[in-house]
């Protein structure tokens, strides 16, 4: 037993040796931690310029500001995709489908991503390139990535970067959003250095300036994350007054013929067409409100972006550039505001659910417990938080 220990204390000396970067994953001294960080780049092959760079790295106050400030998302779907669904990045997502159609086919024919799918992404992340930020991008993942709060979503993207830089794919002072990503659809650096296209053919992948590398690298990423090829991703459709509200949500997919047969149909009201896929019904604002069949392609959306009401709402400005009319708003129960949301999840954390953080965004695990407690409760099951919901609590 004595040797064993001897031989186990060994292994871990030398593990500890070889992962010097490993040591402090978060917190701490700054520029202590940065060089851990540098040991960590320096392992992975970075260079001189990397380095470098990440020496000149600051902390930004702002960005943790940012962070701590996402208010958008206490918005309703309506709210949210009425003012992201604008007139404008209609008007402009039609012309670049246009202007830019050989280039969308190349993406449709080689990874199978439809042309509106890309274009809703490039006009929600940057009004197609106009807007696409001022911070520096990588004191922006070094602040995120030394707080504790969230490191395990920035640090996995600290050594792509300085690769990146270290390779003069980006300069050391590239600018993007305060979370990291970079360019006209805001590709993280991961992305960037495993999914880059050049899709000009100039020998390198610019998502900042060519819009052909942009089309084809998010198609690329987009690929990556499960898209499953000439697939719908989302359908409106119209509910019935009474149905089993228990078997809606985004995860539980079912055939079309099992929500025709409860009386689900076209927004026009006439049958669904049953194309031999199954969807689940979400309802963003509970079941008086707007409805649509999600698809396996849905999924796609949530890992581009974890917010629901983001990831529907990106779903929809496709499905409009693709033909499809304006969802009917329909007429919702009325919600919560923030500090009843806070309340709320409050109730739950109380009754030994996880919400993730009490901050008035009705997030995924926020609508899993509602619906739970809907259930309990002998109320209609659609995920919507109301006041007498709260109440009953």
């Amino acid at each position: 037993m004595r040797l064993r220990s001897k031989v186990l204390a060994a292994a871990l000396t030398l593990c500890a040796t070889a992962l010097p970067a490993m040591a402090q994953e978060c917190g701490g001294d700054f520029e202590s931690w940065k060089q851990g960080v540098a040991a960590e780049a320096k392992a992975a092959g970075v260079g001189t310029a990397g380095l470098d760079a990440l020496e000149a790295a600051t902390f930004d106050d702002k960005v943790l500001a940012r962070d701590r400030a996402q208010g958008v998302f206490t918005q309703t779907f309506v709210e949210f995709s009425n003012r992201m669904i604008s007139a404008y990045r209609l008007k402009q997502g039609a012309a670049n489908l246009k202007k830019y159609a050989d280039v969308f086919a190349r993406a449709d024919q080689q990874f199978g991503v439809q042309a509106p799918i890309i274009a809703a992404f490039w006009a929600l992340e940057t009004d197609f390139g106009a807007v696409q930020g001022d911070f520096h991008t990588l004191s922006a993942l070094v602040t995120l990535s030394h707080d504790c709060r969230r490191p395990q979503l920035f640090r996995p993207q600290l050594i792509p970067l300085l690769q990146l830089i270290d390779r003069g794919v980006l300069p050391a002072n590239v600018t993007g959003a305060w979370a990291g990503e970079i360019g006209q659809t805001q590709i993280l650096p991961s992305d960037y250095l495993a999914r880059g296209v050049d899709g000009d053919g100039d020998g390198k992948v610019d998502l900042r300036g060519s819009v052909p590398d942009v089309i084809m690298t998010t198609a690329n990423k987009v690929l990556s994350r499960g898209w499953k090829r000439d697939q719908p991703w989302i359908e409106e459709v119209r509910v019935p007054e009474d149905m089993p509200w228990d078997q809606t949500g985004r995860t539980n997919k079912l055939p079309l013929t099992q929500w025709a047969q409860w009386g689900v149909t076209n927004p026009d009201g006439t049958p669904l067409i049953d194309n031999g896929l199954k969807a689940g019904l979400a309802l963003p604002m509970g079941r008086k409100g707007p409805a649509f069949l999600a698809y396996d392609n849905f999924d796609v959306y949530l890992e581009w972006n974890q917010s629901f009401t983001y990831a529907l709402t990106a779903a929809n400005l496709a499905a409009r550039l693709a033909g499809a009319k304006q969802f009917d708003p329909r007429n919702p129960e009325t919600g919560l505001n923030n500090d009843q949301m806070k309340a709320l999840q409050t109730k739950l954390e109380a009754r030994g659910y996880d919400v993730g953080t009490v901050d008035g965004i009705l997030g995924t695990n926020t609508r899993e417990a509602i619906r739970k407690e809907q259930m309990r409760l002998g109320m209609a099951v659609d995920g919507w938080p109301t006041p007498e919901l709260l109440g009953k609590l």
